[in-house]
């Protein structure tokens, strides 16, 4: 990249995300592989598309024929329809009774798990004359949003009767499928007996859905008649050994803007928490947890010039990251890679996430908004 493009896509601070559509679509591509085909997806792009970018990432999975997208508020589908995305898209999350007017005004799919909010949804409707789709979200086990299982049933058919409103889907969440087969299973078997019995009662719900990533790859009787997939769309494993072809979408990049030798015991950023082993050469990156980088991988984690891997050095800044390359030959301006591939290394978001016992969707979307988003064919987000 010239320094006159550089300076047009990312500003005068070089530091970056660069989001891969090719490989998103490339994992979306391998989700519809693991799918039947009269499986629909919806897609979750929520959290600002776990950090990618929602509406580039949501542009790229309409044009592949993603059939709904799922946003956890309003707000961020409002930003959607904004962004010119005519695709169905599901709120999550749940809203307050009082603010449910965007749902008529930008075409939004609400999620309900309270009588208070179908009825205010259905009181709308009613003076707009149409009937309102919602999906209804039922606890199976999550123990956080929905009508508790064994109310369902009753809850659902007293909203069914609500004129105004169109149930158009039916859904349940996973609360630890990566670690729990056998409570998982109940949850899918327990929810699929709900569906039943809704149907003999002659409440015929169209989509039915239950499996978030982990769903998708390990519980095929999980699937129903849509699938939720979101970590996997990023390029991410849920979970280590699954059998299905992902490439990380996202990599975090930035450029050394300082280097200084220095003698052998010297203490390097905050509290002097490293101190360097010999003569060496230390780098600065301009990264920090202000950009979203967790302070707790000071000392832990790796970052990667010209295809080696050097030890981040002391505390990690507000701005800043130091790192000791010893006497290799670094320079300012040479690419420095935090999240991603140079040469035969790669440090991924799960790598970092096992370094402070989280999990890489904290790491994907903790990348603040000052850091650009970079799309290599549409320019910068």
């Amino acid at each position: 990249m010239k320094t006159t493009d550089a300076i047009e896509t990312i500003g005068y601070r070089p530091t970056w995300v660069e989001i891969n559509l090719a490989a998103l679509e490339h994992n979306y591509k391998q989700i519809r592989k693991a799918i039947s085909r009269a499986t629909g997806i919806i897609a979750c792009v929520k959290a600002d598309a776990y950090g990618h970018g929602a509406g580039p990432v949501s542009q790229r999975l309409v044009s592949l024929g993603v059939e709904y997208l799922a946003v956890a508020s309003i707000d961020e589908a409002i930003t959607l329809r904004k962004e010119g995305i005519k695709t169905p898209i599901l709120v999550l999350g749940m809203v307050l009774p009082a603010y449910v007017s965007p749902l008529f005004k930008y075409g939004i799919t609400q999620t309900v798990c309270t009588w208070d909010l179908a009825e205010a949804i259905s009181k709308h409707a009613a003076y707009f004359k149409k009937q309102a789709k919602i999906h209804i979200k039922v606890d199976t086990g999550m123990g956080r949003l929905g009508f508790a299982y064994n109310e369902a049933y009753d809850l659902v058919r007293e909203i069914a009767r609500l004129k105004f409103l169109k149930i158009e889907g039916i859904f349940t969440h996973f609360p630890s499928a990566d670690s729990d087969t056998a409570f998982t299973r109940h949850q899918v078997d327990i929810f699929n007996k709900l569906i039943t019995r809704l149907e003999k009662s002659g409440i015929r719900i169209p989509m039915h859905h239950a499996a978030n990533s982990m769903g998708i790859l390990h519980y095929k009787n999980s699937h129903l008649n849509f699938v939720r997939p979101g970590l996997i769309l990023y390029g991410l494993y849920p979970k280590k050994g699954l059998k299905i072809d992902l490439r990380p979408v996202m990599s975090l990049k930035t450029k050394v803007v300082f280097t200084k030798r220095v003698s052998k015991g010297e203490g390097i950023s905050y509290g002097h928490s490293y101190h360097t082993k010999k003569d060496t050469t230390i780098v600065i990156l301009p990264i920090g947890y202000g950009d979203g980088y967790p302070r707790s991988l000071s000392n832990k984690a790796d970052v990667l010039i010209a295809g080696q891997r050097f030890k981040i050095s002391g505390k990690v800044c507000m701005d800043h990251i130091l790192v000791d390359v010893g006497d290799a030959r670094v320079g300012t301006g040479d690419e420095a890679i935090l999240i991603g591939a140079s040469a035969s290394e790669r440090i991924g978001a799960e790598e970092l996430a096992r370094l402070i016992d989280t999990i890489s969707y904290e790491i994907v979307c903790g990348i603040g908004g000052r850091v650009p988003r970079i799309y290599p064919d549409q320019g910068v987000v």
